[in-house]
């Protein structure tokens, strides 16, 4: 007999979990991510509020999509079986291809996800992707919240370092260090009020698999990060290779953008030790590398990278944001993997 809970396609509803602290932005992130589509009918956020009066589902409700809210407990705890049921009648009554799950501020995303394996959730959904929202000030008084504070940060896929602009500037790149070193594997990503383009959120696949439209391929001077004008010049440098960058930064964000561009082959070797030796501020790079014997795409955040082959131009093509980078000595130690004829 046909189960029926069974999806009518093959492609399982993608879930996406919303993790973080109290205040972090989670809601502010959700807001970000519904307006990057205008039709949004076959998308169902679920909220989870600790209390009997739910404040964030109202902040959605002129979203376009359907909002559904689980109050008075926590979906890690004592409303386990209410979310797992909560998600069985989204599913009858929305038959979406999508779900957030936004979760209160004291959830553990580890007992979300054990929900979510739930033999009767798991065949007609999967989780697509964990982002944990991190206020930026929490990070340093992190010794305060305990283990599920870190906890929320270890299972993510996607850390956001959130409100970067209401601390020193000048941490910044001393908490996305000690991120890293705490969790090795983590891709962190510094943010103002959320902001951040759909692929930094979904990378290529993700985007694809959830059907998610994005704003464009890629865009330097996407209003996103603050940039308002991208000013290419072209330099040559004695060689077949043209490149240009320019750094677009405001006293409000300091976020940096440039790119390179270039049509002699690199050293792969070399470029492969350029990319592990990026400063964790450069936290956004993308486009196209040519090597000797092909070329591929390489879709870099907040230090983890995908390379996929390529069978446009054998050129090279790459973009980059990063918070206060110096951009100058970026681009010349990429110009020391150059190939010399």
């Amino acid at each position: 007999m046909i189960n029926s809970f069974m999806p009518q396609s093959e492609e399982k509803v993608g879930i996406i979990l919303l993790a973080g602290f109290l205040g972090s932005g989670k809601t502010t992130l959700l807001k970000n991510i519904l307006s990057w589509e205008t039709d949004l009918s076959d998308t169902v956020v679920l909220v989870n509020e600790f209390g009997d009066i739910g404040i964030d589902g109202a902040l959605l409700k002129n979203s376009g999509s359907d909002v559904v809210e689980l109050t008075s407990g926590c979906i890690c705890c004592t409303l386990t079986v209410d979310l797992m049921q909560s998600i069985q009648n989204i599913w009858k009554r929305f038959k979406p291809r999508r779900i957030f799950i936004e979760a209160t501020g004291v959830a553990d995303p580890a007992s979300v996800v054990s929900v979510l394996k739930e033999p009767k959730i798991h065949e007609i959904m999967t989780l697509k992707k964990i982002i944990t929202v991190l206020d930026a000030d929490y990070w340093e008084a992190r010794e305060v919240f305990g283990t599920l504070f870190y906890s929320q940060l270890k299972t993510a896929d996607l850390i956001l370092l959130n409100k970067v602009d209401l601390i020193d500037k000048t941490k910044i790149p001393q908490f996305l260090e000690e991120i890293h070193e705490v969790i090795p594997d983590s891709q962190v990503v510094p943010t103002l009020h959320c902001r951040v383009d759909p692929e930094t959120l979904w990378k290529v696949t993700h985007h694809e698999d959830l059907g998610v439209k994005p704003i464009q391929f890629f865009q330097m001077t996407s209003a996103d990060y603050g940039f308002h004008e991208n000013n290419h010049h072209e330099l040559d440098h004695g060689s077949k290779a043209n490149h240009g960058h320019s750094t677009k930064a405001t006293d409000a964000t300091n976020y940096v953008a440039f790119s390179f561009q270039g049509s002699e082959p690199m050293d792969e070797n070399c470029f492969k030790r350029f990319i592990e030796d990026l400063p964790w501020e450069l936290f956004r790079l993308k486009g196209s590398v040519c090597f000797k014997d092909r070329t591929v795409l390489i879709n870099f955040v907040g230090g983890k990278s995908e390379w996929v082959s390529w069978d446009g131009p054998p050129e090279t093509r790459l973009a980059f944001i990063g918070w206060e980078s110096n951009s100058d000595k970026i681009i010349q130690k990429l110009e020391n993997c150059i190939i010399k004829s």
